[in-house]
């Protein structure tokens, strides 16, 4: 397999299995955004539409991972390439995957939690928006 070959493939992997965590993260807090609205219902309380703010959270990481395997398709010319592109598609595409999967049962909590007491959005839309930030932490020094 040539060099461009594995750049692509590292991309694309990348992109899946981003998306791949998208899908399962937004199925978590769609599903927990739908029973809380069952419960409102039953309760005879309004349904809050912006528990669709929390459903589509989980979708901002498939747009890290695009950026991503747009990136690395700019480095298929580049000799030498090919095995660090697939393995940082790999590795890349599975850490923001599973972010979007973790933020997604994150925002199925929050689904629930506003449904329910209809408070503490501002919270719940801060605890989502942590989980798209990268953090540096600065290691001690010996």
């Amino acid at each position: 397999m040539n060099e461009a070959a594995l750049v692509i493939a590292g991309a694309v992997a990348c992109l899946g299995m981003s998306a791949a965590g998208s899908a399962f993260g937004t199925g978590f807090a769609a599903s927990a955004a739908v029973g809380a609205w069952k419960k409102c219902y039953a309760a005879g309380k309004p349904a809050p539409f912006i528990l669709l703010g929390l459903v589509g959270a989980p979708i901002t990481q498939t747009l890290y991972g695009m950026i991503l395997m747009f990136i690395m398709f700019m480095k298929r010319d580049i000799a030498g390439a090919g095995v660090p592109c697939i393995i940082l598609g790999i590795f890349a595409g599975l850490g923001i995957g599973l972010s979007a999967l973790f933020q997604g049962r994150a925002a199925a909590a929050a689904c629930d939690a506003q449904g329910e007491t209809g408070q503490g959005l501002t919270n719940y839309f801060g605890v989502r928006d942590h989980r798209d930030h990268v953090h540096q932490v600065n290691a001690p020094e010996p």
